[in-house]
């Protein structure tokens, strides 16, 4: 304990940096998948191949893909930029599939509805088809967010990794706390980040609260 409290400037930094590196990407996976989804059952020839491509490129090693990252885009070893770009790709991999499934389940008559009272595609994406698919896409999002937490720690192999910083410093020091610091604070981020997405689904999703409601009357 002594160490924590010597160190506490630095385990903040670590801190602070994880949750940087691990949300970014799941925030810009979401940005980009949806979009992708979206073409996807627009033109639905393209969506087994985008499930297909998520599936090879989620397959690949983070390892490999940190170290190989910066000799394809010409960045430095110790760039945050790389496993940003690594992350997200992982996070579009995993939540193309979530975006699908999730624009798929629109009801047909409500699609239609919204056609017939002259809705655009937009503003029918945005006020019909996404609130509708919440359920399902927030289900992918919770999984690549708690997996995000995780792997940014493998990133310390190139020297930068958040809390696994902490986990070469013990190793490196034979010393057990900075390793149980980073394992705890890990675990507690992501038990928080699927606490605040589950609470944004809900007050994203009020009709859901309803319906179970009535349900259960």
């Amino acid at each position: 304990m002594t160490w924590v409290g010597d160190n506490l400037s630095l385990i903040w930094e670590q801190l602070s940096e994880h949750l940087y590196l691990a949300i970014l990407p799941v925030i810009l996976g979401l940005v980009i998948a949806i979009p992708l989804g979206y073409v996807a059952t627009r033109f639905s020839w393209l969506a087994n191949p985008l499930i297909a491509l998520g599936g090879v490129l989620y397959s690949l090693p983070s390892i490999a893909l940190f170290i190989v990252l910066p000799v394809i885009l010409g960045t430095r070893v110790l760039d945050r930029i790389n496993i940003i770009i690594a992350l997200t790709i992982y996070a579009v991999s995993l939540l193309i599939r979530n975006v699908i499934d999730g624009l798929r389940s629109v009801p047909p008559d409500v699609r239609q509805a919204a056609i017939a009272v002259g809705y655009g595609p937009a503003r029918r994406l945005l006020t019909i088809d996404l609130p509708i698919a919440v359920p399902v896409i927030f289900a992918g999002l919770r999984v690549v967010t708690v997996a995000n937490i995780s792997m940014v720690s493998v990133g310390a192999v190139i020297g930068i990794g958040g809390l696994g910083e902490l986990f070469t410093l013990g190793f490196q020091k034979d010393f057990l706390t900075p390793v149980v610091v980073g394992v705890v604070l890990s675990l507690l981020l992501a038990l928080l980040a699927d606490l605040l997405i589950v609470t944004l689904q809900r007050f994203l999703t009020p009709w859901a609260r309803v319906v179970a409601s009535v349900k259960e009357a």
